[in-house]
């Protein structure tokens, strides 16, 4: 039975495992790619008056433009100019901190030449139009996100990511952001910090509260990537045909508009799939061991119980109900056996959610997989049916004339 115990807690182990790992990388895919079934398109800039107008008051919707701030002293050069992580020594964050000649040389620019160095810290800048977490999950690790409901306020709210809440405790810098385009400095409020997978500083706000300081022209820059637009499946028919119709109408190339749909699970389904079954194959080769050691007391029980059989043979009893009551019981202990790994394992992934729950985010209140459950059940089964099946049929097959010997 220990043998057999620790074959099934491999096996749920297995699966709990598989299950968790799908859920712990959808996890990370949803947060940068979106939902599985959400809709997404990327728009060139100058659609963004339109596309932001369409889905503005929408639930079913959500816009994201992608710029560059400043948050902390006036005039002066980032801390981490380029907008990358402070931990890193910054550096510059894409084609926009770098310039080529007709040769297709490129060498990296300053943003700020001739500024001196001071406290401030350079970051990305996202404003969000409706509720984007519908779409990309992002885990809010203290505080809250962006409240929608409310109307705006002329001190733009924000959400920090944690590279850039660990840049803003590690170095103290003025509430003054500047923005590229705005007609003047604003002094943000920080209301909560997320994880969403960004390797640099990032910061969301709200559309309609950055709109106070900047046309809507201006929120979208080209060399951030323009309107990602993000589209509830299903629902949004009408909103993609207006959205096509009125950006054609305003000089955006058909070509230019596509959506596509996310569909990351059927993407790495076959991945998954294949580590599952390697894993199983191992747990398989631990179960064998514990069907071995049924069949080996099962023989050796039939042997000391020759004389019972042979007797209950001689008074009536079928061979066919014989051979049913000798792997009824090795039925019995396989399903005792997968009950009690079952109940170790649930225990044990509790344990783990809550020792590394804390560290890790998939972890936290995360509940014993329904599939683990059935596979221990089905794997006590298959261990039951094999380690008992030979000692039934020998048990099956005693002559009557051995109730002689008795």
């Amino acid at each position: 039975m220990v043998s057999l115990f620790l074959g099934v807690l491999a096996v749920v182990t297995v699966q709990a495992g598989s299950v968790i790992a799908q859920r712990a990388l959808l996890s990370d895919i949803e947060i940068s790619q979106g939902k599985d079934g959400t809709v997404r398109t990327y728009l060139p800039s100058k659609s963004s008056p339109v596309a932001l107008e369409l889905v503005k008051g929408r639930s079913d919707a959500a816009g994201l433009t992608t710029g560059k701030a400043v948050i902390g002293e006036p005039g002066v050069k980032p801390l981490n100019e380029g907008g990358g992580p402070l931990d890193e020594g910054g550096g510059f964050r894409g084609a926009m901190s770098m310039t080529c000649d007709a040769s297709g040389q490129c060498r990296p620019v300053e943003d700020n030449p001739g500024a001196p160095p001071g406290q401030a810290i350079e970051v990305a800048m996202k404003s969000v139009t409706g509720d984007v977490r519908q779409f990309r999950p992002y885990r809010v690790e203290s505080g809250e996100w962006l409240d929608s409901s409310s109307a705006p306020s002329l001190s733009p709210r924000i959400v920090v990511n944690k590279k850039a809440a660990e840049g803003f405790a590690r170095h103290k810098v003025p509430a003054e952001m500047r923005v590229e385009g705005a007609v003047a400095n604003t002094t943000p409020r920080i209301v909560g910090v997320v994880d969403d997978g960004s390797w640099g500083p990032t910061i969301y706000i709200r559309s309609d509260e950055l709109l106070n300081w900047m046309s809507v022209e201006s929120l979208s820059d080209e060399r951030y990537g323009g309107v990602e637009l993000m589209l509830a499946p299903g629902s949004t028919a009408d909103l993609q045909q207006t959205l096509r119709s009125r950006l054609v109408a305003s000089g955006v190339a058909p070509e230019e508009i596509s959506f596509q749909t996310v569909n990351s699970l059927k993407e790495m389904q076959s991945q998954l799939t294949l580590m599952r079954w390697i894993f199983l194959g191992m747990a398989g080769l631990v179960l064998l061991i514990g069907v071995a050691g049924i069949l080996n007391v099962g023989l050796a029980t039939v042997g000391e119980r020759i004389e019972e059989f042979a007797l209950r043979r001689a008074v009536g009893t079928p061979r066919l109900l014989l051979a049913g009551i000798v792997l009824a019981e090795t039925l019995l202990t396989g399903l005792l056996t997968a009950a009690f790994a079952i109940g170790v394992g649930a225990v044990g992934l509790k344990a783990v959610s809550v020792v590394l729950g804390s560290r890790e985010p998939f972890l936290q209140d995360v509940a014993f997989p329904w599939e683990a459950g059935v596979a221990g059940v089905i794997a006590g089964l298959v261990a039951g049916v094999l380690g008992g099946l030979i000692p039934a049929v020998r048990a099956a097959r005693i002559p009557i004339a051995t109730v002689m010997r008795a």
